[in-house]
C-alpha cells in the first residue's frame, strides 16, 4: 500500500517548523512506527535527515510514542498508543498528517519530539509515601474495598504520555495530575501526605504553563488507557480540602 505523509519538520526549539511531504510503501501488518522506520531508511539512503520521533517499548506501556496523527493524539484508534496502531487502519493512497504535541508545557525539541520533563517535575513535586510499608505485604494484609482498589488500579494505569494535554484545547494537564493524585488518595498508604501532595502537584502544574480544565472531556477521549474524567473530580475535591486546617 502506498501512503502519502505530511510530516512536521523542525530542526530545533528556536527554528521555524514546516510540513514536509513524503511517500512510503507500507505493509498493512506494519505498526505505525515501523512505517516511519521505513521512511527513515529511505531518507538515509537519499542522504537526507531522518525524521526524529520518540519511541521506546513499542508495546503500549511506556507512553513515549507521542505524536498527533490526523488531528488525534496517538491516532484514530481509541485506547491505543501510536506504537500499537497498525497500517491496516489505512487504505492505499491515504494521506496522513503527523505532528508533535502542541502545548507550551511541551516545547518541541526536534521534528516530532517534545520535551515532556514537565510531567516528571509535577510527579516529583508530589513527593513520596512516607508510610513504612516494608517488604511486599500479603494480598489481604491491608483491607481495601473492591471499588476503591479497582479505581486506584485504573488511575495508576496512567503512562504519562501527554495525550490528554495534546487533545485539550487549553493544553491542560489535569487528567494526568488527577490520575496520579487519585490513585494514592484512594489507598491507606497515601493518606499521610494527601493534602500536601495535591497542593504541591497543582502548584507545579501551573508553574509549568499548562492550562486549566474547562470540562471538554477531550483528555479522556484521547487517553490510550481510557482514564475517566472522574479523576479530575477527585483532584478538585482534594485540592479544595488541602486549603483547610482540620
Amino acid at each position: 500500500m502506498d501512503i502519502k505523509l505530511k510530516i512536521w519538520r523542525q530542526k530545533g526549539p528556536e527554528q521555524p517548523g514546516f510540513f514536509e511531504d513524503h511517500k512510503v510503501t507500507a505493509n498493512p501488518h506494519m505498526s505505525f512506527l515501523e512505517m516511519l522506520d521505513v521512511l527513515n531508511e529511505q531518507l538515509l539512503e537519499q542522504g537526507r535527515e531522518p525524521v526524529a520521533f520518540d519511541h521506546d517499548c513499542r508495546e503500549g506501556i511506556c507512553g513515549a510514542c507521542s505524536m498527533v496523527i490526523d488531528g488525534s493524539p496517538h491516532g484514530p484508534r481509541k485506547g491505543t498508543t501510536t506504537c500499537q496502531l497498525h497500517m491496516r487502519e489505512y487504505e492505499d493512497g491515504d494521506e496522513i498528517v503527523i505532528e508533535p504535541w502542541r502545548a507550551r508545557g511541551f516545547p518541541i525539541i526536534k521534528d516530532l519530539v517534545v520535551d515532556r520533563r514537565a510531567f516528571d517535575r509535577i510527579q516529583r513535586a508530589g513527593g513520596y509515601v512516607s508510610i513504612a510499608t516494608g517488604s511486599a505485604p500479603d494480598a489481604n494484609a491491608i483491607p481495601i474495598g473492591k471499588h476503591d482498589a479497582d479505581a486506584a488500579f485504573d488511575y495508576a494505569a496512567c503512562i504519562g504520555c501527554g495525550a490528554c494535554v495534546a487533545a485539550c484545547p487549553n493544553a491542560s494537564a489535569m487528567l494526568f495530575v488527577s490520575a496520579k493524585v487519585a490513585h494514592l488518595a484512594l489507598l491507606p498508604q497515601g493518606q499521610a501526605e494527601r493534602r500536601s501532595r495535591v497542593a504541591s502537584m497543582v502548584s507545579t502544574m501551573d508553574t509549568e504553563g499548562f492550562g486549566g480544565c474547562t470540562n471538554h472531556g477531550e483528555c479522556s477521549a484521547a487517553c490510550p488507557k481510557e482514564i475517566s474524567v472522574d479523576a479530575i473530580a477527585w483532584l478538585n475535591r482534594d485540592y479544595i480540602r488541602s486549603g483547610f486546617t482540620f
